[in-house]
């Protein structure tokens, strides 16, 4: 009975591929294992075993500080999505 609640299994290469879409959704232009916004590189990945090793600009610079994150799940896939959205939003009002 416990199976029928657990969530199913993260499957990271699946999930890489919908990170790509909702990226390209948002009218990054992507750049080998990356993403870049107005010329510059905001997003990398690449698979690490069983989940996506994910870095995130916290701001849109030439040579950005990038903020290393780890998904694990398709949560941490939708929250990272959403996160980058408010980000993308803040650096247009700036």
């Amino acid at each position: 009975m416990d199976d029928f609640l657990s969530p199913p299994a993260f499957k990271a290469d699946e999930a890489l591929l919908t990170l790509r879409r909702a990226l390209r959704d948002l009218k990054l232009a992507e750049r080998g294992n990356g993403f870049e916004w107005k010329a510059q590189r905001i997003v990398e990945f690449e698979l690490d075993g069983d989940a996506i090793a994910l870095r995130l600009a916290r701001r849109p610079l030439a040579s950005p500080d990038f903020e290393n994150l780890r998904i694990t799940s398709s949560a941490q896939l939708r929250q990272r999505v959403e996160e980058l959205k408010r980000r993308l939003d803040r650096w247009s009002d700036e």
